[in-house]
């Protein structure tokens, strides 16, 4: 799961730099990038606990926030 989470870290950095705009639909977008920063460079400082609290916590409104963002992308095109 850490992976994964680098994963979207990285892909709502790169959102952020070239679609600001549309990363504002990202509620905690600086967080989640700050999650993948802790993850990639401080992985001694995360423990199962913290990613098993994101995954309950935070990953369905993620979830949510992105599937609204691909149906507005949708209606744009």
């Amino acid at each position: 799961m850490e992976r994964e989470f680098e994963v979207i870290g990285e892909a709502l950095h790169r959102l952020e730099q070239g679609d600001p705009e549309t990363a504002a639909g990202i509620e905690d977008l600086r967080r989640i990038v700050g999650f993948r920063n802790r993850i990639i460079h401080g992985y001694d400082t995360i423990d199962d606990a913290t990613v098993w609290g994101v995954i309950e916590g935070r990953l369905p409104r993620l979830i949510e926030q992105v599937s609204a963002l691909l149906e507005q992308a949708g209606e744009r095109v």
